[in-house]
């Protein structure tokens, strides 16, 4: 069970029941305003990320390498999104476990990603294998810069 479905609203209440024991009315007007700010600002950053993700195909990120290094076990799917800058390729059915995703960049490497309870959980990288005509002259130019 997430601990965070019980202790947030728990807090919360906590909070009101403290300021209307301190303060009265008052107290549970101004815990409001602060609950109310608190939700403005999770909502705000909600929009920002799909704001600049609609600027991107689905599945897209500049560089599935780097994703794949700047990810982190627990983080949740919006914080991925603002990451990449772009909503994933949605690869499981809707409302089934785990959630998978998709991020693919230019040169056909991608990041697929399995979320849990809505939190990252794994996350796997694959780059294409090198192509026969790529393969000699990669290693001519490692050659020539030494």
């Amino acid at each position: 069970m997430n601990l965070r479905k019980i202790l947030i609203p728990a807090g919360i209440a906590a909070l009101f029941i403290a300021a209307y024991q301190s303060w009265g009315v008052q107290g549970i007007v101004t815990v409001s305003g602060g609950v109310v700010m608190w939700g403005l600002l999770h909502y705000t950053r909600l929009m920002n990320v799909m704001q600049k993700a609609r600027h991107r195909p689905i599945g897209y990120v500049g560089s599935a390498v780097m994703l794949n290094a700047k990810l982190k076990a627990g983080v949740n799917l919006m914080h991925v999104v603002a990451m990449t800058r772009a909503l994933g390729q949605q690869l499981s059915a809707d409302g089934e476990e785990p959630e998978r995703y998709r991020w693919t960049d230019g040169t056909q490497s991608h990041v697929t990603c399995e979320f849990e309870g809505g939190r990252l959980a794994r996350w796997e990288l694959v780059r294409p294998a090198p192509q026969d005509g790529d393969a000699p002259a990669q290693a001519s130019n490692s050659a020539g810069e030494s």
